[in-house]
Formats: C-alpha cells, sequence, structure tokens
C-alpha cells in the first residue's frame, strides 16, 4: 500500500509493476479530484484513467475487492464515480464522504 496525501494508503497488489503502480494511482487520484477537486474532473479523463486501470486489473472480482478496499480506506466510490462519469459526461464533481 502506498500512502496517499489524504493520510491513507491506497491498496496495491506487492507483485505490480511501476508502471501498473501509476496506473492505478492515477485512478485513485482521479477519483479523489472528483470529491476534492471544486471544479471536478472532466469525465473523459477519469474514463481514460479507468481504462488503464483495467489493464492492470482487468478481472471484474479484484476490480470489485480494490474498490471496496479504497472506499474504506477513503470514503471515495470508485463505482459510482465512474456511473456518474458515463451517464454524465462533462465535469465530475461528487458529493459525500470525507
Amino acid at each position: 500500500m502506498t500512502q496517499s496525501s489524504s493520510n491513507y494508503e491506497y491498496p496495491l497488489q506487492a507483485d505490480w509493476s511501476t508502471t501498473d503502480i501509476v496506473a492505478v494511482t492515477t485512478l485513485y487520484q482521479r477519483v479523489e479530484d472528483a470529491y476534492e477537486v471544486n471544479q471536478g474532473v472532466p469525465a473523459d479523463v477519469l474514463i481514460a484513467a479507468y481504462r488503464d486501470f483495467q489493464k492492470v486489473v482487468p478481472q471484474k472480482f479484484e476490480e470489485k475487492q480494490l474498490g471496496r478496499d479504497f472506499e474504506k480506506a477513503s470514503g471515495y466510490s470508485i463505482y459510482r464515480t465512474m456511473k456518474q462519469a458515463r451517464e454524465q459526461g462533462g465535469r465530475i464533481r461528487m458529493k459525500g464522504a470525507r
């Protein structure tokens, strides 16, 4: 696990390469931005980060587990953020948690 700026650890796997870790943490950071940055995050940026994440984590059960672990640590939902990005488009600004 890697420490984030918000004082919690990102859920990561020990066998991931540096490139894999960058892809996964980029998604975590974009989801954090959707909750924390006043202007939100462009949906296309979130979707691109999610696609890169899926290349590292192609299995749905592992994706769901990492999502649960991230939400437990941060209070932020990857699932709800990505759902809004796909449905709404534009800039994504999430409410709740923290």
